[in-house]
């Protein structure tokens, strides 16, 4: 598998806001397909019977394409199933509790929209940081918006990989060159579009050359 910085490249969030025809891990399988190179399952009101087999079943499909498989903020059920990590967020369980639970062979991801929030969760255990949002974004209408200067001042002091969330598409996404992310992460860009692994192909070729001008240069 790769590392966790190259595993940032193009995160995928998932929401079920999306779903079409109940076909949700169908959804998922395509942009596995596409390209991405990690993902997240990120339910924020299934009953925990249903939110654990289709933990399960999302864990299965991410191994088969060797792409590392993150739980939202139920650190318990990402220990449970030994998935890959878990991301948390500033107002969720104490960073440090979130490392003790997973250990130190885990991943865990936490948000920051601040350097002193960045910094702060890099001492306390984090793997990568999930700064944003950048951009307004339907999938979370009260989102506070992070400039691009605090996102380039983020990167610059840590040593962890930052990947960028929030509102990102095609269009935007050469806001971020030159930021110092590892990657995007995304949702809409993925999820609402009619042909999911076409768009998650195209979407990868794009964050190749914001965040590797030179190695995608080269090809």
């Amino acid at each position: 598998m790769k590392s966790v910085k190259d595993s940032m490249l193009l995160y995928a969030v998932t929401d079920r806001h999306w779903e079409r025809d109940g076909n949700f891990l169908a959804q998922v399988a395509a942009a596995l397909q596409g390209g991405v190179t990690m993902l997240q399952l990120r339910e924020k009101n299934m009953p925990p019977g249903d939110f654990y087999r289709e933990a399960v079943a999302a864990q299965e499909l991410c191994r088969k394409f060797a792409v590392p498989f993150i739980i939202n903020d139920e650190v318990e059920l990402a220990r449970k199933i030994s998935a890959d990590g878990a991301h948390i967020g500033q107002g969720d369980m104490a960073i440090e509790r979130a490392r003790q639970l997973l250990g130190k062979d885990k991943i865990l991801g936490v948000s920051a929209q601040t350097v002193a929030q960045a910094i702060a969760a890099q001492e306390a255990g984090a793997d990568y940081l999930g700064v944003g949002a950048m951009f307004p974004t339907p999938t979370k209408e009260d989102a506070v918006l992070v400039s691009p200067e605090t996102l380039r001042n983020i990167c610059a002091a840590v040593t962890i990989p930052v990947v960028a969330i929030g509102g990102i598409t095609l269009d935007n996404l050469p806001a971020l060159q030159g930021t110092g992310i590892a990657g995007v992460a995304v949702v809409s860009a993925i999820f609402a579009q009619n042909d999911i692994q076409g768009a998650t192909a195209q979407l990868y070729a794009a964050v190749e050359k914001i965040c590797h001008p030179k190695e995608a240069a080269s090809i």
